[in-house]
């Protein structure tokens, strides 16, 4: 985990909801960069949709629908 992911992850439960709420919003926006990257390295190692979709827990339409076209 990131430096960052680690310090979003301890505000995130910050006892102030405000801003508890930010952290986790960027925190979702690390998280969605780090997905978006190791998909990516998952398809240049030869890796298929369906490997790929069940390691996220999502179908192989769903991964392809967001990752397929960048």
């Amino acid at each position: 985990m990131s430096d960052a992911m680690r310090t979003l992850t301890s505000q995130a439960g910050d006892e102030n909801p405000l801003a508890a709420l930010h952290a986790v919003s960027q925190l979702r926006a690390e998280l969605d960069r780090h997905e978006a990257s190791l998909v990516r390295k998952a398809r240049n190692a030869g890796m298929g949709w369906q490997m790929i979709a069940t390691a996220l827990g999502v179908s192989r339409q769903a991964v392809h629908k967001k990752y397929g076209r960048r």
